[in-house]
């Protein structure tokens, strides 16, 4: 944690460093963002949400040691020092149990913080911040904290017992995982005040709970609403000139940065101008599945240009055919019927993530990236549904191959990332 210290003192000192955090299971994705870091020779942060990765499972199966196994297991493969592994877990609270009552969704939230930070999570995201079945509709600042206090509370009890050294996320006004349903027409930027409110809030309650000044110190970073958010179909680009304040206030505040949520869709130079305003922690999922997904279907339609019919693997189809056999994943999330049928595809917020794990259809993927093994991807095809991968085939920076072009596809995301938080200088 250290060197994570490290980074945000420079941020503040005026350098413009940050880094991103990578939040997402699937093993390509992460092949790919082990790749970035390497060639880097960077830092790699990766954080497993709540709902992804518990201890009952999550929507992955694994519970946090899984998960750290499974990430370790894909760096040695791929020769990346464990040493430069930082691992994070993101939303740590009652995300998956908002309906239940609140006292009892607490008790399961402290089951999910130790077994987090048992398993070697380093960056602990208290977010407290969801209302349980028996609260307000929204919660009070003072709630929230007291809620934290507890899990921060919990946290460190687990890490002195197991050498832990940790340092911890907070905030009041977190947008939710993977994206809003609908995006507001204007999305401002958190004001100062609440800033100020929040983090007296929650130093008083860890007061209130015994925890040490020691403990405060290990506080790194704050979740507010720098003005940028996705739904759907629609990106809130940052605007700089509009989150001046923030950036300004967090100076005043000893040791803090910024830590922005939703960051995914923005342009490389909207991520550049986060950073310089000490944002330093830049979150990232749904735009690297949903890259994921593009080189896919794009493999699909060249499958289908070079291979028998009988003999596809029929990707998009079977992508269709699951998400109508288990509609959990997306349907509450599109409500309105007549764009149901584009937006389980191709929706910003990329509920079709959720279904790559699941044994059939991997076992779809992995036939198309077999049918393609076997033939040689004309050019002609790479510049109809890969362009981007076609300029760097013929540029010599990539093989034509399946895997290879979906790599490159994702790294085209977390490049942008690696540029704005000056990692490739």
């Amino acid at each position: 944690m250290h060197l994570l210290r490290e980074l945000f003192a420079a941020n503040r000192g005026g350098k413009a460093c940050g880094i991103y955090s990578v939040c997402s299971a699937h093993p390509v994705v992460l092949k790919a963002a082990i790749l970035q870091a390497k060639q880097d020779h960077s830092l790699l942060l990766v954080e497993a949400t709540a709902n992804q990765v518990n201890q009952f499972g999550g929507y992955t199966g694994m519970q946090p040691a899984d998960f750290i196994g499974f990430v370790q297991s894909l760096a040695d493969d791929n020769n990346f020092s464990r040493e430069d592994l930082l691992f994070g877990g993101d939303h740590l609270g009652p995300v998956c149990w908002t309906d239940k009552p609140a006292n009892d969704a607490m008790a399961l939230c402290q089951g999910l913080i130790q077994s987090y930070v048992e398993a070697g999570f380093e960056k602990i995201h208290l977010d407290t911040s969801m209302p349980c079945a028996d609260d307000p509709q929204a919660l009070s600042d003072e709630v929230i904290a007291e809620r934290a206090a507890i899990l921060c509370e919990i946290a460190e009890q687990t890490s002195k017992k197991m050498g832990r050294d940790l340092c911890y996320v907070i905030g009041t006004e977190v947008p939710p995982p993977g994206g809003v349903d609908e995006l507001e027409e204007h999305l401002a930027p958190t004001p100062v005040n609440n800033v100020m409110h929040t983090l007296k809030a929650h130093r008083a309650a860890f007061a209130a709970r015994g925890l040490d000044e020691s403990s405060w110190h290990k506080v790194v970073a704050i979740v507010v609403q720098p003005g940028v958010e996705f739904d759907n179909s629609k990106v809130h680009d940052f605007v700089p000139q509009l989150a001046t304040d923030l950036s300004a206030a967090i100076e005043s505040v000893p040791r803090l940065v910024f830590e922005a949520h939703s960051t995914d869709y923005q342009s490389r130079s909207a991520l550049c101008e986060l950073v310089k305003g000490h944002f330093a922690i830049l979150k990232v999922g749904p735009a690297l599945t949903f890259a994921l997904r593009e080189g896919l279907f794009a493999l699909a339609h060249i499958e289908e240009a070079l291979i028998a019919p009988e003999q596809c693997s029929d990707l998009r189809a079977r992508c269709a055919e699951l998400m109508l056999e288990q509609p959990k994943y997306w349907q509450k999330f599109y409500p309105h019927a007549e764009q149901q049928p584009w937006l389980r595809f191709f929706s910003y917020s990329d509920r079709i993530r959720y279904y790559w794990s699941q044994p059939d259809l991997q076992a779809v993927v992995n036939q198309l990236f077999a049918n393609l093994s076997g033939v040689t991807i004309p050019l002609p095809l790479l510049s109809q549904y890969l362009p981007v991968q076609y300029q760097a085939v013929r540029a010599g920076q990539v093989k034509a191959e399946a895997e290879a072009l979906l790599l490159h596809k994702i790294a085209d995301v977390l490049n942008d990332y690696a540029q704005a938080c000056h990692f490739q200088n």
